[in-house]
């Protein structure tokens, strides 16, 4: 199971929210570059990066600190924030990004996905489900649709998404644990692999999430709880393997 260490971009600098809030923000670093060095430097496979500014907005914001990150390791990251139209995909990919997470376009319009899929091929093309009580939230969680999470996932698999990041937004960044139970009955309901975001804070929950991976789930976003100290990169990894 793959561990992708979070890098939140605000104003190019790292941060956390909690829940999404804009003004619950804290400032973890001002050099995301170094702090993704740090990540590769410590063993990690991947990473993960948000351009938060780019959710809010609905158009990428911190361009230069993700080229920076390019710049810095040779590991690849996937990116999220903000991707509306297929220039926008185009212009991470060539910035550096290995894939690139599209949540609120998909649920406005399903046929982008469809054509993000035949121009850039569905290794490139990772689909953001962000869930408050099941349904699917958007345009940086402000806004939650009717649309439910499961039948989102599966509509979206039909069209040709292989891979999920799924955040339930009421675990994301309280160190709560993930919720489980909604990330099995995603991986289980659409096929897709799912990569579990929200929450993950232990060891204990990078084993439980472990032991889904039969059903699909492959890999554990952490983000608050490394910065928080409340488990290390190392710890995060060695569970993992």
């Amino acid at each position: 199971m793959i561990i992708y260490p979070a890098i939140d971009l605000k104003e190019g600098e790292c941060v956390r929210l909690v829940q999404g809030r804009a003004e619950d923000k804290t400032v973890y670093s001002r050099q995301p570059a170094q702090v993704a060095l740090q990540y590769e430097q410590e063993g990690a496979e991947w990473l993960h990066v948000v351009d938060l500014d780019g959710a809010f907005t609905g158009s990428p914001k911190n361009l230069e600190a993700i080229k920076a990150i390019a710049g810095a390791i040779s590991i690849p990251f996937q990116v999220g924030g903000g991707l509306r139209t297929a220039e926008d995909v185009e212009r991470l990919l060539e910035a550096g990004a290995a894939r690139v997470i599209i949540g609120t376009r998909a649920v406005q319009n399903p046929e982008f996905i469809t054509e993000l899929i035949q121009q850039f091929g569905a290794g490139k093309i990772v689909l953001g489900i962000d869930a408050r009580d099941g349904k699917v939230a958007v345009e940086g969680w402000v806004t939650t649709s009717e649309l439910a999470a499961v039948e989102f996932g599966k509509q979206m698999r039909e069209l040709g998404v292989t891979r999920a990041v799924f955040t339930d937004i009421a675990r994301d960044g309280l160190l709560s644990g993930p919720n489980f139970e909604r990330t099995k009955e995603m991986a289980e309901k659409t096929g897709l692999k799912i990569i579990a975001s929200g929450g993950v804070s232990t060891v204990e929950n990078i084993y439980q999430l472990k032991s889904m991976q039969s059903i699909g789930v492959t890999g554990a976003i952490i983000g608050k709880a490394i910065y928080d100290g409340k488990i290390t990169l190392a710890q995060a990894l060695e569970a993992s393997r």
